[in-house]
């Protein structure tokens, strides 16, 4: 059975596309990316095999 970790981080609106780059290339998969807490920001939601 496939164990996955998670990671949530902050996307900076001018600076999306760089930071999901920088974690894909860490092997973190984009799953879902969600209004943040204050309404304001957005949050990203993240997922990697476990080895």
């Amino acid at each position: 059975m496939t164990k996955w970790e998670y990671s949530t981080i902050p996307l900076i609106i001018h600076a999306t596309k760089q930071i999901l780059d920088q974690w894909g290339d860490d092997g973190w998969e984009l799953v879902q990316v969600v209004p943040g807490p204050d309404g304001n920001g957005l949050v990203a939601y993240l997922k990697r095999e476990k080895n």
